[in-house]
């Protein structure tokens, strides 16, 4: 393909987004893409400057996580949904300490602390994308933040588990990706975290640097903490949705925020 034009890009996220409800308003002064639900007048503005350089390098890769996002969006902007009966679809979301607390709306989401860097939101799954919980939603159905995390716990240890393993320089590194959406998620499960520190020989490290990947790494010596630091930042830059470049150690059943610094072995 040629040179990718923003009138050309907005063809492009027309086609694959396909919603005939969705509003499409381009405009071409401020260069920018106005998608809207029809029926709720709300929506969400794309910057096609950002999302065309994205293309430079990443094709095809880049449109589909701007089509994910806004799918994501909109359909979190409708109020239907409910909680009620659909305990099974209760799930918790990591994010960056950054993340908004409120919805596009003003709403507070509910979500509970975690680490310095990351946060536990929690999510409706819908199918093909998920709506955040937030405060009308929950007080809406009278139920608790105590109820959401019981249900969402129990929900993320239910999730299948599928590990590749890779052996770099002495160090061996697990990476968890199922692509359900909740692959970070899985850094709430206890017992599997478990299972993998009782088998670990050296330091045990675990990563979530973006929603699709959890890293769990067996570092037996200081290259492994170089290769860790280096890995996570690459995952981190190209995620759909990040989340963190640090990564942890667990010990204790807890997880610490740990610096590479170099080739030197982390310092809390």
């Amino acid at each position: 393909m040629k040179k990718l034009t923003s009138r050309k890009l907005v063809e492009m996220l027309k086609e694959k987004i396909n919603q005939p409800e969705w509003r499409f308003d381009f405009d071409r002064e401020k260069d920018s893409l106005r998608i809207e639900d029809v029926t709720l007048e709300k929506g969400v503005t794309l910057s096609l400057p950002g999302i065309i350089a994205k293309w430079e390098t990443s094709k095809e890769k880049a449109v589909d996580e701007v089509v994910y996002y806004v799918k994501e969006a909109l359909i979190a902007m409708k109020d239907n949904q409910q909680l009620t009966g659909k305990e099974k679809n209760v799930y918790p979301v990591i994010r960056s300490t950054s993340f908004p607390v409120e919805s596009s709306a003003g709403v507070p989401l509910i979500y509970s602390e975690h680490t310095a860097e990351t946060r536990i939101y929690y999510a409706l799954d819908l199918g093909n994308t998920y709506r955040l919980i937030d405060e009308t939603m929950m007080k809406k159905e009278t139920w608790t933040l105590d109820q959401i995390k019981e249900v969402a716990s129990f929900n993320v240890r239910s999730l299948e588990t599928k590990v590749k393993e890779d052996h770099v320089a002495g160090n061996v590194f697990y990476f968890l990706n199922a692509n359900d959406g909740y692959d970070a998620s899985r850094i709430l499960n206890d017992s599997l975290l478990q299972s993998f520190k009782e088998k670990v020989e050296g330091e045990m490290a675990v990563a979530v640097p973006h929603q699709d990947v959890l890293i769990i790494v067996d570092v037996r010596n200081n290259a492994g903490y170089d290769i860790l630091a280096q890995l996570t930042m690459s995952f981190f830059a190209s995620g759909t949705v990040p989340i963190t470049a640090l990564s942890f150690l667990y010990e204790n059943k807890k997880l610490e925020p740990i610096f590479i610094l170099g080739k030197n072995k982390p310092q809390n």
